[in-house]
């Protein structure tokens, strides 16, 4: 092995991409707009690769899900972090329903008063939240896809099948997410409720954020996986005898989540600078630009797993960010309303934030009616891109004025939830008998976790 190629020099290379963001935290130093992107969005790229290192690591001692759980809940914090900064304005400004209803979107949109400036940072956290989560799905989970597929040629990623016909080739998934799809499926069906109370309320926390300990509660019960091979740094921090092996893990948990929860707010807050000067709507860069910069660590982290031919591993995150940013996520945001607000209270929003929700909900929705038989293709993960990319391209326009269509941009939203849950319907249907081995499997980890014995032993192979 060459120094350079040495793991400890690696992981030095690693920190070294964040030591200009430290030194700028550091001093406190203006760099500017552009620098401040630059530098920052640097220090995101290595602190990737540190939380990509120690989950890896990590699955020597614990359950390789929960492992993967942090680095999801790591990778994503800063999301939940400008969700909650604007959760929290509409509170501290007293952006109630009743009191946002009183005041007409023109406006709440204006900002003409401290009121009407909190009722529209509530329909922002709102609509950065439902931003996220479809970029996850459509961008993400699409996108690694198709990269695991490209990759398979050298790679020889195990996970990827090769079969005659136009884009068919497809990533098979591990049985043992059939936990995680699942609960994505109840979060997924309750989200479609979610605009129906008015407002994210308690009912909405207690539902979709126990629905998130449970989950935990099953995976962190299950058994450390027989070793996978690592390479690389992974491998090398394994060797490490106790306690220093999960020494190192907690240390590369603890850098890489403090880098990611430093630097990605001001990317994206530069990003979106960037983009409003150039006459870019502010709403379409928060729902939009500054999500994607704050997916930008998860998304990092799976394309070091794939091209480790570690697919399974990768999608793995994706879905398990799907499913803590569609559960705590959402579930937390009346929390912090409620506390920036002084008393009990629902996290308002109008309704175009209710259509946001509902199609948030129907492409999940015709998302996991794709997983649901534990593969992607590269013609339906194509698919999942299509019809995300079209409708944030066709909104914009309408925004822009550009085109006119029969619709406005509240109604083609609810078009397009139609079109996702009327072609997620027909996938259930169609895959009905897997959608009950896939519940059966999750039914079966359920029992494990509280010490009972396996039932759907058909589906175990």
């Amino acid at each position: 092995m060459s120094r350079l190629s040495h793991p400890l020099v690696q992981v030095a290379a690693a920190l070294a991409l964040t030591a200009g963001w430290v030194g700028a935290v550091a001093t406190g130093a203006d760099l500017g707009t552009v620098p401040t992107v630059a530098v920052s969005g640097v220090a995101v790229l290595g602190a990737s690769f540190l939380l990509a290192w120690g989950a890896e690591t990590a699955e020597k001692d614990v359950p390789r899900a929960f492992a993967i759980a942090v680095l999801a809940v790591l990778a994503v914090a800063p999301e939940y972090a400008v969700d909650a900064l604007y959760a929290w304005h509409a509170g501290a400004g007293g952006a109630t329903t009743a009191a946002c209803a009183d005041l007409s979107a023109s406006a709440i949109e204006a900002g003409q008063t401290e009121l009407a400036r909190a009722c529209h940072d509530a329909n922002l956290a709102v609509a950065n939240m439902t931003g996220a989560n479809r970029i996850l799905i459509g961008i993400g989970w699409a996108g690694i896809a198709v990269f695991t597929v490209w990759r398979a040629a050298k790679t020889g990623d195990s996970a990827v099948t090769n079969r005659g016909g136009f884009l068919r080739d497809a990533v098979t998934l591990d049985r043992d997410i059939a936990t995680e799809i699942t609960f994505l499926f109840l979060a997924t069906v309750w989200a479609f409720l979610v605009p129906l109370g008015g407002g994210i309320d308690i009912i909405d926390t207690l539902v979709l954020v126990g629905l998130y300990v449970v989950y935990i509660g099953i995976i962190i019960r299950g058994d450390v996986e027989a070793e996978e091979e690592h390479v690389g740094v992974p491998h090398y921090f394994q060797q490490w005898s106790l306690p220093w092996r999960p020494l190192v893990v907690l240390a590369l948990f603890a850098y890489s989540g403090v880098m990611i929860f430093t630097a990605v707010e001001p990317f994206a807050h530069g990003l979106e600078t960037i983009g409003i000067e150039n006459g870019i709507p502010e709403f379409f860069m928060i729902q939009w630009i500054a999500p994607l910069a704050s997916e930008s660590p998860e998304l990092i982290v799976v394309v070091v797993l794939v091209n480790k031919a570690r697919s399974t591993a990768g999608f793995n995150a994706l879905i398990s960010s799907k499913l803590n940013q569609w559960t705590l996520l959402i579930g937390t945001l009346s929390v912090v309303f409620s506390l920036a607000y002084g008393q009990y209270g629902a996290l308002p929003f109008d309704s175009k934030q209710a259509a946001e929700i509902w199609i948030t909900a129907a492409q999940s929705y015709f998302a996991l009616a794709i997983l649901v038989n534990f593969e992607i293709s590269v013609r339906e993960a194509l698919t999942i891109f299509a019809l995300f990319i079209s409708q944030v391209v066709l909104e914009f326009l309408l925004i822009r004025e550009a085109i006119a269509l029969p619709v406005d941009s509240e109604q083609l939203l609810l078009v397009y939830a139609a079109v996702y849950t009327v072609v997620g319907t027909a996938l259930f249907v169609a895959r009905r008998a897997a959608l009950k081995r896939m519940v059966g499997l999750a039914a079966d980890a359920g029992r494990t976790a509280i010490g009972r014995e396996p039932v759907h032993q058909e589906f175990a192979d």
